[in-house]
C-alpha cells in the first residue's frame, strides 16, 4: 500500500495531523528565550476582492463613467495620495499609511490570467504559470529548501482547520490549527501520547511514517499549547474571527514563538451582486484588525521584524455588472505592512483606465517578483530555485 493511501485510511490520519515524515520522534519542546528572527504574515483576501473600490482613483472620469452606482465618491474617499485614496472602510489604514508603515504595489497579476477562484488561487499559491499545474506551493518548497530553524511543522502556521497549498512542500509541510486550546484537547488522550512516545524506528515504512506524524503532531500541539500562555495581550481587537486570528498570531510571536511564517484568511469576498456593503464591511474587519495588530507588534517592539502581505486570487472588471456588483476580473492591488518598508506609500503608479484588455485591467506586476524579494530579503533563501525560474527582486524591504 502506497503512503498516502496509507494515512488516508488510517483512522488517525485527520486534517490536524497530516504532517510530514523528516521529524524525530516526540520530545516536549522548551521556550525559546531570545528573538527567532525575521516573521511573515501572510493575509489572504478569498473571493477576489474589488481593487478599484478599495484603493479607489477617485479623480478618475473613467472609473465614475463604468460604475455609476458602485463607485465611491470622491468625498468619501480617504485621501492619501493626489490621485488615489482608500475605500473609507479602510480609515484605520490612514494612521499606518501616513507613518510609513504601508506600501501599496498597484497592477499585480500573471501573464494569461485565469478568472477561476480554484485556478487563480493554485496559481498564486503555487507560483505557478498560467498553464502549468504544481502540486507543492511557494512556502512549503521555501520549507522543503533547508531553511534554517524549518525542522518543525509549526515552522509555518495557518490558522485554520485546514492547510492551503501555499504551505504544503514535497517534504515538508506547515501547520493548521484554528485554536491551540482545542488543539491540545484533541491530542491530549493517552493513545496519542502512548503512540507518540514510541520509537519511529519500524521496519515497515509506512508504520515508521505515521509514528513520525503523531510524534510531531503531538510536540507541536504541546508547545503551541504552551507559547499560547506566555503572553496575553492587552491589545482591543476587533469582535470578529479575523480580529481574534490576529490577536492569537500577536500572541505568539510576542511569545518568540518558532514560527517564521504565520498564514490567515479573510472570505467573502466574491461580490457579484449587491457588492458595496458586503466588500466595505470585509475591509473595515481587516482595516481596523490590522490597527491593532501593528499597534501590538510596535508595543513589542516587533513591527520591525514582521512584514504583513495581503493578496486577493484576482481583482474584479472595472465597468459593475446589472446586479450592483462586479465579476471576475484580473489585476489588482496589494499591501505591505512592517516597521521595515523601504518604499512607503504607493510603490507604483494606479491603473490605467484607458487602456483595457476587454474589459480589465492589464498587469504590470508579476505576483512572484513580489514573491522572489520576500524570500531573497526577508526570508533569506534562494528565490530562482524555490519558484523554479528568476524574477526581478524589488525594492520594497
Amino acid at each position: 500500500m502506497k503512503r498516502r493511501k496509507f494515512l488516508q485510511k488510517s483512522a488517525l490520519a485527520s486534517t490536524s495531523i497530516m504532517i510530514p515524515a523528516f521529524l524525530k520522534a516526540y520530545q516536549p519542546q522548551q521556550l525559546q528565550n531570545s528573538r527567532s528572527g525575521k516573521v511573515l504574515v501572510i493575509v489572504q483576501f478569498s473571493g477576489g476582492n474589488d481593487g478599484l473600490n478599495t484603493v479607489v482613483p477617485f479623480r478618475n472620469d473613467i472609473y465614475y463613467q463604468n460604475r455609476p452606482s458602485l463607485a465611491v465618491s470622491a468625498d468619501d474617499v480617504v485621501k492619501v495620495s493626489d490621485q488615489l485614496g482608500f475605500n473609507p472602510a479602510l480609515q484605520a489604514l490612514q494612521s499606518l499609511y501616513d507613518d510609513g508603515l504601508m506600501s501599496v504595489v498597484n497592477n499585480v497579476g500573471y501573464p494569461n490570467p485565469d478568472r477561476s477562484h480554484f485556478r487563480s488561487m493554485d496559481i498564486w499559491h503555487t507560483a505557478s504559470e498560467s498553464n502549468e499545474y504544481l502540486s507543492t506551493g511557494w512556502l512549503g518548497r521555501y520549507l522543503d529548501s533547508n531553511c534554517q530553524g524549518c525542522e518543525a511543522a509549526h515552522s509555518a502556521l495557518e490558522l485554520d482547520d485546514g492547510l492551503s497549498l501555499a504551505l504544503k512542500g514535497a517534504q515538508r509541510k506547515g501547520y493548521a490549527m484554528s485554536d491551540p486550546r482545542q488543539l491540545k484537547k484533541r491530542t491530549n488522550n493517552p493513545l496519542l501520547k502512548h503512540l507518540a512516545t514510541q520509537s519511529d524506528h519500524h521496519e515497515e515504512e509506512n508504520v515508521a511514517y505515521l509514528y513520525k506524524t503523531l510524534a510531531n503532531t503531538y510536540s507541536s500541539a504541546d508547545y503551541l499549547f504552551e507559547q499560547s500562555k506566555v503572553y496575553r495581550s492587552t491589545t482591543t481587537y476587533p469582535v470578529t474571527a479575523f480580529g481574534k486570528n490576529l490577536k492569537q498570531i500577536a500572541e505568539l510571536i510576542s511569545a518568540d514563538t518558532d514560527t517564521r511564517i504565520y498564514y490567515v484568511s479573510l472570505s467573502g469576498f466574491d461580490t457579484h451582486a449587491n457588492q458595496r456593503n458586503q466588500q466595505e464591511r470585509l475591509l473595515k474587519q481587516y482595516a481596523e484588525g490590522m490597527k491593532a495588530f501593528v499597534s501590538d507588534l510596535k508595543k513589542n517592539d516587533l513591527l520591525n521584524d514582521t512584514l504583513i502581505m495581503t493578496f486577493s486570487e484576482f481583482g474584479r472588471r472595472v465597468k459593475q455588472n446589472a446586479s450592483r456588483g462586479t465579476d471576475h476580473g484580473t489585476a489588482n492591488n496589494l499591501f505591505l505592512i512592517g516597521g521595515d518598508i523601504k518604499r512607503p506609500g504607493f510603490y507604483n503608479e494606479g491603473p490605467d483606465l484607458s487602456k483595457l484588455d476587454k474589459g480589465d485591467l492589464i498587469y504590470k506586476v508579476d505576483f512572484r517578483n513580489v514573491y522572489a524579494t520576500i524570500l531573497d530579503k526577508w526570508l533569506g533563501s534562494q528565490p530562482n530555485t524555490i519558484l523554479n525560474k528568476p524574477f526581478r527582486s524589488m525594492d520594497f524591504i
